[in-house]
């Protein structure tokens, strides 16, 4: 029997990870479209028997669209299509329209992103049980902050935060206090860096137009900032441009996905 050459046993390998890949995004597919009807049976159920029906614990309509939105993505447009944490709390926000007007009763409203950068590849790294509980920690670091600076969480998820500020310096202050948190004992933070992007709109009644940009624009705001960075839209920094203990690194221009224009941002240093 002759050997394989080089180029035949390359094309046995390239043929087996192949059908690997095949039959890993088979099985993906299957279990997502498996999620995607489940999910669209209780919402279903949910329309037809009305909010007198008992409802099983646990389960609600955001917990629905949450699994409905996912499933369509898998089978749609692949795995690469399933949001980060500030993206999901972005489109939350666009569906939901949370009543910011009451947290903010001024009329403008300080929108905060953050979430852990790379936490996925973390949570592999730690494993389950230990990443649960440096999120515990990391949710009560962030609760701490945003009460002190008189803020408001409107959503968590997975990692990340959406919160809402009536002023801007409490937004700033809530970031750098965050920062410097973890920077003092990194050790116990397990290293996690956090990313913050902060923007302040114009308006935050329902139904306005601007609300849907504010919160794009501020969520594209985070997802430019690296691990351990707070980055501000340019109307922040010229609103809290007096703030004492404050100081910024080089501006930078950038594209926002989904928000017309070139827009500069700023970041704060929080050492």
């Amino acid at each position: 029997m002759s050997t394989p050459s080089t180029l035949e046993v390359i094309l046995i390998v390239a043929t087996a990870l192949l059908s690997a890949g095949l039959i890993t995004f088979i099985a993906l597919f299957v279990a997502a479209r498996r999620q995607l009807s489940s999910a669209r049976r209780e919402l279903e159920l949910m329309r037809t028997e009305g909010s007198g029906r008992r409802r099983r614990r646990g389960v609600g309509p955001m917990a629905v669209k949450t699994v409905l939105k996912t499933a369509d993505a898998v089978l749609n447009r692949g795995l690469g299509a399933v949001q980060n944490s500030i993206d999901q709390l972005a489109g939350w926000a666009q569906v939901e329209r949370p009543d910011l007007a009451r947290l903010t009763p001024g009329g403008d409203v300080v929108l905060v992103f953050s979430d852990i950068e790379g936490s996925t590849r973390l949570n592999a790294a730690l494993g389950d049980k230990a990443w649960v509980k440096l999120l515990e920690r990391h949710d009560d670091l962030v609760h701490t902050h945003v009460a002190r600076h008189g803020g408001h969480v409107v959503k968590s998820q997975g990692d990340g935060f959406m919160i809402a500020f009536a002023e801007p310096r409490d937004a700033v202050l809530f970031g750098t206090d965050v920062q410097r948190a973890l920077e003092a004992n990194p050790q116990r933070w397990q290293d996690i860096r956090i990313r913050i992007g902060v923007h302040m709109g114009t308006s935050v009644r329902r139904g306005d137009d601007l609300f849907g940009l504010d919160v794009a624009t501020a969520a594209r705001v985070a997802d430019q900032a690296d691990g351990g960075e707070i980055l501000v839209s340019a109307p922040v920094r010229d609103a809290v441009s007096d703030l004492a203990d404050v100081h910024w690194g080089p501006p930078r221009d950038v594209e926002l996905k989904g928000v017309p224009g070139v827009h500069t941002l700023h970041p704060v240093l929080a050492g």
